[in-house]
């Protein structure tokens, strides 16, 4: 019997001491799972985040635009009318000096024109012989005199339209016929651009319609060369804002001495208005909201809340973004930690 009492009251003890080493194990637990959860929420309603002051900065204003490269002049060679062409002198691709004669035409007409103003010539000569000796009227010469112009007017559009010349130095870009084709008017024998300077044509905002000076430098880049810069300046300014769009045309003249910046390339023109005060913000403290293209910051309120902010945003630079709106100098804004953030949750800031 005494035993059995001695049995029974170690049984117990190890029932007691199983229990406490059980408790241990579960407070270690819950410790883990403390720590685990700590980072991103302490509690039903408080969130642990990281966070960040926001300050003012010098920001330069540079804002890009993108336009398509035009020649600074470009001429369409033909005929002022329909006729069987003889020769095309050159070729595309071919550079072409101002005055260089690039097409021959049917030349029958131009020898008609010829014919009769010698003719014409001859008896206006003959009138003016005649008045000289009281033979012929004053009226009689007038009029031969009339003739004689308009014919001679007629000889040097036909001859000018038969012997086609370059207008300018350029580069052939388009030719549309071979040589014993009929030209018919539907488009042009040959094309010529100049392409040392080009230019582009950018629409700027109304907004900076003050900032814009002729002479003003702008660095142009294209999608053929990366970012290798070419030397810009406003050459033109168009003096009227577009009432729909609320913008403005602006012509850039590029040198182009080595002809590198052909017609038709794509390129981003960057003009630097100036520095001003912004606000800039880290580029990981900006939030999207799903489905818009709204951008947003959780902003820290003295109360540990937080407010979300609907931002406007500026230029990005590098790892940051100037803000034009919705966040002040001085802000605390969470940078991490804010995935399961709502507007007014309270949160903790950790290290």
């Amino acid at each position: 019997m005494n035993n059995f009492k001695h049995f029974g009251y170690l049984l117990a003890a190890s029932m007691v001491l199983s229990s406490c080493g059980g408790s241990d194990s579960q407070n270690e637990d819950s410790k883990s799972n403390v720590s685990k959860t700590e980072i991103e929420k302490l509690s039903e309603d408080t969130f642990a985040v990281r966070v960040d002051t926001v300050k003012l900065q010098n920001v330069e204003q540079i804002n890009d635009f993108t336009a398509t490269v035009d020649p600074q002049v470009k001429n369409n060679i033909a005929p002022t009318a329909p006729g069987r062409i003889m020769e095309i002198l050159t070729d595309v691709g071919r550079h072409v000096s101002k005055g260089q004669l690039l097409v021959k035409m049917d030349p029958t007409n131009l020898l008609n024109a010829k014919t009769q103003l010698t003719n014409i010539e001859l008896e206006y000569n003959r009138a003016e012989e005649l008045r000289k000796a009281g033979g012929a009227s004053q009226q009689m010469v007038d009029q031969l005199k009339t003739q004689m112009d308009v014919a001679r007017s007629t000889y040097q559009n036909l001859l000018d339209n038969a012997n086609l010349k370059s207008p300018i130095s350029g580069v052939v870009t388009a030719r549309n016929f071979d040589s014993g084709d009929l030209y018919s008017g539907a488009m042009p024998i040959l094309t010529v651009m100049q392409i040392q300077p080009v230019k582009i044509v950018i629409n700027v905002p109304e907004s900076n319609f003050k900032d814009i000076k002729l002479g003003m430098k702008v660095n142009v880049t294209t999608e053929v060369y990366g970012d290798k810069e070419f030397a810009g300046k406003v050459s033109l300014v168009y003096p009227t804002i577009d009432e729909k769009t609320r913008t403005f045309p602006v012509e850039i003249t590029i040198p182009n001495a080595n002809g590198a910046v052909r017609p038709g390339m794509f390129a981003r023109a960057s003009i630097n208005f100036g520095t001003v005060k912004r606000v800039v913000v880290p580029d990981n403290s900006i939030v999207k909201r799903a489905g818009s293209g709204d951008r947003y910051i959780y902003v820290v309120n003295e109360d540990k809340t937080v407010s979300f902010n609907k931002i406007e945003l500026g230029r990005r630079m590098g790892s940051e973004y100037e803000l034009l709106s919705g966040v002040k100098d001085g802000d605390i804004v969470v940078i991490s930690g804010y995935t399961k953030l709502k507007d007014g949750a309270h949160i903790q800031v950790i290290e």
